[in-house]
């Protein structure tokens, strides 16, 4: 019989939790209509589990991607309770596991401890007694840091049952009392008034205060006449129940019997608890069996069982069995009564739970008094050890709440430590500070001394390579002049000589005298052509000898062209007045338009190759672009030789740009400020 009521108990706490989770889903309002139609399927009864599931995983996709905030939370303890009413107890757990992060992350004292209370439920219902007990205790101390009082009520209330479940009976009146002293004191808080009411009588029932027990049933019987408790959780049923349990008990088997047909007599009960219905139906069965009656019998034990099978309800299973080993022991079938003894006592010890093994004893015990004797010391041992591990628990639920306190005094002396070691390292920190930026800016001043320097040396360098292509073109240009000379004095007696011909032309026939003159004006005329040739190459070196550092670029053009298989096409803007650009923007220029080359022969894999000076309104402008493959700019981190453009073009207060695409070239493009804007322009 004391199984029966542990089974019942069972229940209750599962309703518990379900109402509490579906309360909790009231006055919020989703503002994405997807997610409130995939909430409402998940938790319709109606539908197959998988697809409940399906539509909670839904919902958990959008509110996942959601802000962390009060809201957030909100809709993530609505998807928590859809999986613990469905049973997905894995979902369940990482649910709210994810809501505990999220509040502490946020600092939300009041979903933090919530999220506390979800994991006591989680392992609650695993029998994970010690962990359920110590997030019950979690809660317990946020909800009394933060004033408040229903939700702290309703953890006193979870932590007395979970002490009710492992027989630690004064622990668990203590906590129901320290609820009901909260509760009266607020409004609209008749469903956590019943639970109370409900679990004492329970409570008293199993220390036989039979009186009691009625007292506090009819007591939460009349809380429910408060229509804001919802119907459908089937708590009149469970209440009718009860009472027709505790009279069960007292071996008041008719009153027993009508409470337990009331019970039945709910509206939906099989359909909205089906757990429930195979109580109230086997307690009927055995009220009917002890009253001698035959109407029904066994056919009501025999349903039970089967719903209890179908729904996977052993425990129930195991009771229902022993119910018929009674039943037909009573009608002297020894055969069937030690059959269904013998596969309760064998179903009980494949679940492990103590209190249905020992039930399972004590019917076989009677029906096989053969090895009575046998059973019966089995039975001693085990109830022996449930004793001890119901006062060990109880122990335990003691240790779980001294040591948390302890860790917490223990946490404020660390806090006061830590706010002292916080304080040295931040003055040591300053101090570490101040001497590296000491050290940083002495390094600073080293780099920018170093960087002048070189700034120098690169000038005269620069100066040195021109002052030597001025020596090289000054000898050109001499012996050029020299050959003009020579030329123009050749040219010149050519000249005088086709004069004098021309002269004695006079003293020969006239027929004679016109060949002879085509002649000699032919040969002027070729004179002519040559002195207007070397006179134009002449004019074109020497304007070519004024730009120095053009011929410097074009023989690293030539270099390039001799060396590489890509085609180069170069173009320089006439209007630029080279002479007026310093000698230190020629030196970055060169270098700049070196390294652009050097990276195209690298890694572009170009066949053209394009060099264009531009000379623009406020700036000098050098574009270098190739047809290769390109690169991904965002990606692609910057090399020494990009790294070395940008500095140069730094030191000439200029800007650089990169543009490339893979499969569509690079283009490098650079500005320089140019201070001669005006001269610049002029031709």
């Amino acid at each position: 019989m004391k199984n029966n009521y542990l089974i019942l108990f069972l229940l209750c706490i599962v309703f518990f939790g379900c109402t509490k989770k579906n309360k909790s889903d009231k006055n919020v309002n989703l503002s994405e209509d997807s997610l409130a139609t995939y909430l409402s399927l998940a938790n319709d009864i109606n539908l197959p589990f998988n697809y409940k599931q399906g539509y909670n995983k839904k919902a958990f996709a959008i509110v996942i991607n959601q802000k962390n905030d009060s809201l957030n939370k909100v809709n993530l303890f609505k998807i928590a309770n859809r999986y613990y009413n469905m049973s997905d107890w894995v979902s369940y757990l990482e649910t709210t596991e994810l809501i505990l992060d999220r509040s502490r992350s946020s600092r939300d004292s009041l979903n933090m401890a919530k999220a506390y209370s979800y994991l006591g439920d989680y392992y609650t219902v695993h029998a994970v007694t010690d962990s359920a007990f110590l997030n019950y205790f979690r809660a317990e101390k946020v909800y009394l840091k933060i004033n408040d009082h229903y939700n702290l009520a309703k953890t006193f209330l979870s932590k007395a049952t979970l002490q009710y479940n492992e027989g630690d009976y004064f622990e668990s009146e203590i906590n129901i009392f320290k609820a009901l002293r909260i509760l009266k004191q607020q409004k609209n808080v008749n469903d956590l008034l019943y639970d109370c009411n409900n679990l004492l009588g329970i409570l008293y029932n199993e220390r036989e205060e039979y009186r009691k027990a009625l007292e506090f049933h009819q007591n939460a019987l009349r809380i429910l006449a408060d229509k804001s408790i919802p119907a459908d959780f089937q708590l009149k049923a469970t209440s009718l129940n009860n009472i027709g349990f505790v009279n069960l008990r007292m071996r008041n088997y008719s009153k027993a019997k009508v409470y337990f047909i009331k019970g039945l007599e709910e509206k939906n009960l099989f359909r909205e608890n089906t757990i429930l219905y195979t109580i109230i139906l086997d307690n009927l069965a055995y009220s009917k069996f002890k009253l001698q009656e035959s109407e029904g019998l066994p056919g009501q034990f025999f349903k039970a069982l089967k719903i209890r099978d179908s729904i996977g309800l052993k425990s129930g299973v195991v009771l229902s069995k022993i119910h018929l080993s009674e039943y037909y022991a009573f009608k002297k079938d020894t055969f069937r009564a030690i059959q269904y003894s013998k596969q309760a006592l064998v179903l009980s010890r494949s679940l492990k739970k103590i209190r249905d093994i020992l039930e399972a004893l004590k019917q076989i015990e009677v029906v096989d008094p053969k090895n009575a004797s046998v059973y019966t010391k089995e039975y001693i041992r085990l109830n022996d050890r449930m004793l001890k591990a119901e006062r060990k628990m109880g122990e335990k639920f003691s240790r779980i709440e001294y040591e948390t306190n302890e860790i917490k005094d223990q946490n404020s002396n660390l806090q006061e430590k830590i706010k002292t070691l916080v304080y040295v390292f931040s003055i040591c920190t300053l101090i570490g500070l101040v001497f590296y930026v000491y050290k940083t800016q002495k390094a600073k001043n080293r780099e920018l001394l170093f960087k002048q320097q070189q700034q120098i040396a690169n000038e005269d360098i620069y100066n040195l390579m021109i002052s030597q292509q001025n020596d090289i073109e000054m000898t050109r240009i001499k012996e050029k002049k020299k050959v003009a000379q020579e030329l123009h004095d050749g040219v010149l007696g050519r000249m005088f000589g086709v004069r004098i011909s021309l002269d004695s032309l006079d003293k020969i026939e006239e027929a004679d005298a016109c060949l002879k003159r085509k002649k000699y004006l032919a040969e002027l005329k070729n004179i002519e052509e040559d002195i207007r040739e070397i006179s134009h190459d002449l004019n074109r070196e020497k304007s070519e000898l004024i730009n120095n550092f053009v011929l410097i670029l074009n023989k690293l053009f030539e270099n390039q062209q001799q060396t590489y298989p890509s085609k180069l096409v170069t173009a320089f803007d006439s209007q630029i007045k080279w002479e007026l650009v310093s000698n230190a923007v020629k030196i970055n220029l060169y270098r700049i338009i070196q390294e652009a080359l050097q990276n195209c022969n690298k890694y572009a894999k170009a066949e053209t190759i394009t060099v264009e000076f531009k000379s623009e309104i406020n700036h000098l402008a050098v574009a270098v672009f190739d047809d290769g493959i390109g690169f991904n700019v965002k990606r692609t981190k910057n090399g020494i030789g990009l790294h070395n453009i940008e500095y140069r073009a730094a030191e000439c207060k200029g800007t650089v740009t990169i543009k490339s695409a893979k499969g569509e070239g690079t283009l490098l493009l650079v500005k320089i400020p140019i201070d001669q804007k005006i001269n610049l322009q002029k031709k």
